[in-house]
């Protein structure tokens, strides 16, 4: 067990259910025989997660808790287990997916930090960040609503939804997705994520989410699906009916930098704690033969295109598209990612740190 914490933690497959269906894609971006290329209803990998999911319907003991490679760890246990080798004093808070529509998702809205401590008995509510990795034909995503929205009027639409389907749908404003785009959704902001899109997604380590449309493609939400327990006026409070149309849109645009840009290696700061104290989102490009020493943990890694190799004191393992892992705080500074050709990873941060 000391050897598992102090070097980079692989996970198994995470697939959490959902009401919505999706996941083609992942045949080709996991690349591990996981994956049959049809859409199901485990449209969500859950990367290096201590969350449970809130369901309906459950299929695991821990459903959204990520499973040590090869072992039968719970991540979360683990974590309790070794807090000063795994975190260092720090906090590990924040949940990264990879997520893949193949129908556009019931528009929705979370929780600032102050309603789930009021409403949830929860320090988090649920900003999160997307980084659109593949699309199909037509993928959108939506932020905002056209016009502007009283709380009263969106309550009644709401009960016209469960005869007018796709009503919510004309009302919402849609932007294409292109690969590579990265979008911040702050707590309270509507939006949705349209049918073809697959993002990487990092957020405040919850599942709250308030979503007051009767339907999900072919699925008739119940009321708990829709407002996760609540009373419907309580959590239509959660709601900013303050931004809408174009403005909507650029609340949740951010506007990467790029820090270090050398022949062998690229580094682009995505989401910074000036765009959300909440967690930050790095990119990193590494390309003949090029290197980069992972220097701050608990953090997260995705290779989202390309094949790498990390490196530490007798140790190497080969990292390929698709694969993931946590680095704990005692690996800090003592491993490399380096590229022959060239691999592009994605670091997940946590919120900023006192």
């Amino acid at each position: 067990m000391k050897d598992l914490i102090n070097k980079p933690i692989f996970f198994e497959r995470n697939r959490v259910y959902r009401v919505y269906t999706g996941g083609m894609p992942y045949k080709e971006l996991f690349n591990d025989g996981y994956d049959d290329g049809t859409d199901n209803f485990f449209p969500e990998e859950w990367v290096a997660s201590n969350v449970k999911a809130i369901n309906e319907k459950y299929f695991g003991e821990r459903d959204g808790v990520s499973v040590i490679k090869g072992t039968k760890i719970f991540f979360d246990d683990l974590l309790n287990e070794y807090p000063a080798e795994l975190l260092g004093g720090r906090k590990y808070d924040c949940l990264v997916k990879f997520l893949d529509s193949a129908v556009r998702l019931p528009f929705q809205a979370h929780p600032t930090k102050e309603f789930s401590r009021k409403h949830f008995n929860s320090d988090y509510g649920k900003t999160e960040a997307w980084l659109v990795v593949g699309k199909r034909p037509g993928g959108k995503l939506y932020f905002g609503f056209k016009d502007k929205m009283t709380k009263e009027e969106l309550s009644a639409l709401e009960e016209r939804s469960e005869t007018e389907r796709d009503i919510m749908g004309t009302l919402l404003q849609g932007v294409d997705a292109n690969v590579g785009d990265i979008w911040l959704i702050k707590a309270g902001l509507i939006h949705a994520i349209g049918a073809g899109c697959t993002i990487v997604e990092i957020q405040e380590p919850t599942d709250f989410t308030i979503q007051p449309e009767r339907w999900c493609d072919n699925h008739h939400l119940s009321y708990k699906e829709e407002y996760i327990t609540l009373e419907k006026d309580v959590a239509l409070d959660c709601i900013n009916y303050d931004i809408f149309g174009e403005e909507a849109r650029k609340y949740a645009e951010v506007n990467p930098q790029i820090t270090v840009n050398t022949d062998g290696y690229i580094k682009e700061e995505l989401i910074t704690y000036n765009d959300t104290p909440c967690f930050a989102l790095n990119r990193h490009i590494v390309k003949n033969g090029g290197e980069f020493t992972m220097n701050y943990a608990p953090s997260v890694y995705i290779c989202i295109e390309g094949n790498a190799v990390i490196k530490g004191e007798n140790y190497e393992r080969k990292l390929k598209k698709g694969e993931y892992f946590f680095l704990p705080f005692s690996a800090e500074n003592k491993f490399t990612i380096s590229s022959e050709s060239e691999a592009v990873l994605v670091e997940c941060l946590p919120s900023k740190q006192d």
